[in-house]
């Protein structure tokens, strides 16, 4: 669990998200408790480092996350989310094979991290997404896909376009919205990252870069002892469409996307149950 001094500054970075219509000072105000939140990471890896009884009272963890009920459409694109989310702050992944609940394997205060970005960030994933649909911008577009057609004794693979459907629509504008906030995510995690790197080079030390790097082999290892996944996720099957205007929307929206939760880590928030 985070300090609470922290978790009081991460709080107001946020509320200050939540409360601006700009969309630049909104990203400014994300992007700032994202460093915010690695910079802690940072301090308990070198501080990990250093120090024999903060390694062992500090451990890598794996915890069961909930996505969603078992038959509802469009969970992979929540579970995407959460695993570009976890992924900008250093915590692996399993995930089920009807991705209703992810196995996250990491430090618990990154963990923490992870959910709570979830918590905000997939309602409002959901409700831009259902924006776009109601707006009928989707309407008279199309769908790629590639499928395999019989012509006799020969089969061969071929791009198909159809009219975009409004579960597809909201398929690409979800995957899209995902990769942009990781992409957000992953930029202020390797600024914070930078930042403590040239700190540290000015005072001609390197604790940041070999706490890292010792804490990343730490993770790997644990999730590779503690893992029963087979196989390798995939964020999409074979016969989603693909729609470039749909993808251009959720990228948008993604953009836009603030952080206006605070982090209230020992309740879980529930999750929309309109999914699909």
């Amino acid at each position: 669990m985070r300090d609470e001094k922290l978790l009081g500054k991460i709080a107001a970075l946020l509320r200050q998200a939540e409360g601006t219509d700009n969309e630049h000072e909104a990203q400014t105000f994300m992007q700032a408790a994202q460093r915010l939140a690695t910079a802690a990471s940072i301090d308990i890896a070198v501080a990990r480092a250093h120090d024999p009884a903060a390694r062992a009272a500090t451990v890598p963890i794996s915890r069961q996350v909930t996505i969603g009920e078992a038959g509802k459409r469009g969970l992979r694109t929540y579970v995407l989310l959460f695993v570009a989310i976890a992924h900008a702050n250093d915590v692996k992944v399993d995930v089920a094979h009807n991705s209703t609940y992810v196995l996250a394997y990491g430090f618990p205060g990154d963990i923490d991290s992870v959910e709570t970005l979830y918590s905000s960030l997939v309602v409002q994933m959901v409700a831009a997404s259902d924006a776009y649909l109601k707006s009928g911008a989707y309407k008279g577009e199309t769908a790629a896909r590639v499928v395999t057609r019989d012509n006799g004794w020969r089969r061969r693979r071929v791009v198909e376009e159809k009219p975009l459907s409004a579960i597809t629509a909201r398929l690409n504008f979800q995957t899209a919205f995902a990769d942009r906030i990781g992409k957000r995510l992953t930029d202020a995690r390797e600024e914070a990252r930078q930042q403590a790197q040239e700190a540290e080079r000015a005072a001609s030390t390197a604790s940041t870069a070999i706490a890292l790097r010792d804490k990343e082999i730490e993770i790997n290892d644990f999730h590779s002892q503690e893992s029963t996944a087979r196989g390798t996720w995939r964020s999409s099957s074979a016969s989603s469409g693909y729609s470039d205007a749909a993808r251009q929307a959720g990228d948008r929206a993604g953009r836009r996307a603030r952080l206006g939760v605070e982090p209230e880590l020992s309740s879980r928030r529930r999750l929309p149950r309109d999914v699909g």
